[in-house]
């Protein structure tokens, strides 16, 4: 039970977060500097917590993943010539601030000096999922972009610690291609797996059993995590599989948050580097910005990518840990590291959380930098004669969309952010569109204004009651929006936000399970009611 003392400290500070207007990570990793100050955690059992979380958190992107996304020349190209701008220009600085004989910096050398930077050139791909969960875009145009160059970076991590450590992959990796011709029984057993605990226990099976696979070929366990998740992301209960294992992996990165804070002594000195450094990360924010509007992404798109890659990786420890082993860096500098990260999660949770605001009153500056060709996915919709919209083309937007039609006809249209579910629609005579419901250029560019109805269906309450903001604030014709609800307090703040209609699962499917026996049943139904009645 001592093991579990961490789980107080993290609630409290958590909430107290909250209370502030933080999201409540950046509570976890006070938590984990209070809890090194009065020495009463375990670090490494925290690392083994968090580490499970991460593992966890890359199965469920992988989930959610098209692989296509990883080839598009601004996610391959852009992440790659981002890290050697940051190396070059954080290296270069490093090492004049050395030359000044700085506390900690006075015994850093050309080559550590990049070394440092390259530690400081990745993004926290747990940071960035977080937020974007938080905010319901992580199906968004800027979110897809965001996840694609972090997916990038674990690739050249994986890399790096093969040249660094010495740990070349054994020859053995080669065989892990027998996964291919593998997936249609890993796909069968989910079909096997149902809808309950054997599904969660197949996501845990799949996660971790990969993990130690790669792991003991010599590859990073994670990107195991992450491939397995990918070959299963097109199977039906992909979905299902990884909301349940949302909660699990909750739990466990804040053991990841947690132990972050719990490495080294603290000091003035380190406190001070690691703030100049954090501070730096504004300069990552305008690379990126730069960089993404070079290979003709929409400013806004651009912009609110790199406000998600506006921090520094977990993947620093590794890299400063490395050093250390190797002699080439003092210990000081893994709390240096550890402090710059937490520094620079600080920075970057209100920076996403008024990113439109922000946008909003940068938008003319940043239009200098936008493309005049800008690419055909980012450019404005044209909704035609459409009169009913619906939001989202899962399951649920599927359904909705073949019913309405049968009854009104062709005066609907779809949207979907993936262009894999648009074309499979397409192919079945379905009107759906490549859009990005949950930014502000789709409300106000948009083509078409005969819509009078929409119905929001995507599978995040967050993606929904964010969008159903937008079309409140910037198109204000429309009559009537309906979405679904799972939860009492979630029809509360829809209807807050201007929803005419919320179709509440709990309360209503009931009513729908009874009214669809009455109207198989018919007569049969009154013969046996009567029979009781009599």
């Amino acid at each position: 039970m001592e093991e579990l003392i961490w789980i107080g400290p993290a609630l409290i500070f958590g909430l107290l977060a909250v209370r502030i207007g933080l999201p409540p990570m950046v509570g976890y990793l006070i938590g984990g500097f209070v809890l090194n100050i009065y020495g009463i955690s375990d670090p490494v059992f925290l690392t083994k917590v968090g580490s499970l979380g991460v593992t966890l958190l890359l199965f469920t992107i992988g989930l959610k993943l098209n692989i296509r996304s990883l080839l598009k020349p601004y996610v391959w190209a852009g992440a790659s010539l981002h890290m050697l701008a940051v190396v070059a220009i954080f290296g270069t600085l490093i090492f004049w601030i050395s030359l000044g004989g700085l506390a900690l910096f006075a015994d850093v050398n050309l080559s550590t000096s990049f070394l440092i930077a390259f530690a400081f050139s990745f993004s926290s791909t747990v940071f960035a999922v977080k937020t974007l969960e938080e905010k319901g875009e992580m199906g968004s145009r800027h979110g897809q972009v965001a996840i694609g160059i972090l997916i990038m970076q674990d690739i050249i991590a994986v890399i790096f610690l093969a040249m660094s450590t010495g740990k070349i992959p054994s020859v053995w990796a080669l065989g892990l291609l027998a996964l291919i011709p593998l997936r249609p029984v890993f796909m069968h057993l989910m079909n096997r797996a149902g809808h309950g605990e054997l599904l969660i226990l197949y996501g845990f099976s799949l996660a971790f059993g990969a993990y130690a696979l790669f792991d003991f070929l010599g590859l990073k366990g994670d990107l195991g995590a992450l491939i397995i998740g990918m070959m299963l992301a097109a199977h039906p209960s992909a979905p299902d599989m990884s909301k349940n294992l949302n909660g699990f992996k909750e739990f466990l990165l804040v053991g990841f948050f947690l132990s972050i804070g719990t490495v080294g002594n603290i000091s003035y000195i380190t406190v001070l580097a690691a703030f100049v450094l954090a501070m730096a990360v504004i300069i990552k924010v305008d690379l990126y910005f730069l960089i993404l509007s070079v290979f003709r992404l929409r400013k806004r798109t651009s912009a609110f990518a790199s406000f998600n890659l506006a921090n520094y990786s977990e993947f620093g420890l590794i890299v400063g840990s490395i050093a250390f082993t190797n002699g080439w860096l003092s210990g000081d500098w893994i709390v240096i590291i550890s402090l710059a990260l937490t520094f620079s999660f600080i920075i970057a949770a209100p920076l996403n959380k008024y990113a439109r605001k922000i946008f909003g009153k940068r938008k003319g500056f940043l239009s200098r930098f936008e493309r005049k060709n800008p690419l055909p996915e980012d450019l404005p919709i044209d909704c035609g004669p459409a009169k009913i919209a619906i939001i989202g083309m899962a399951r649920l937007g599927t359904g909705a969309y073949d019913t309405l039609r049968e009854k009104y006809g062709d005066v609907l249209i779809g949207t979907d952010p993936d262009q894999s579910v648009v074309e499979r629609h397409r192919a079945e005579g379905r009107n759906v569109i490549l859009a990005d419901a949950t930014s502000e250029d789709f409300w106000l560019e948009s083509h078409g204004n005969n819509m009078s109805v929409i119905l929001l269906a995507k599978r995040e309450y967050e993606e929904n009651i964010s969008i159903a903001r937008l079309i409140r604030q910037y198109k204000g014709d429309i009559q009537y929006i309906v979405t679904v609800a799972e939860y009492p307090d979630q029809v509360e703040a829809f209807l807050k936000e201007g929803v005419n209609a919320v179709w509440d699962f709990d309360m209503e499917a009931g009513t729908g399970f009874a009214e669809e026996v009455i109207s198989q049943l018919g007569n049969e139904l009154d013969i046996i009611t009567d029979d009781i009645k009599d």
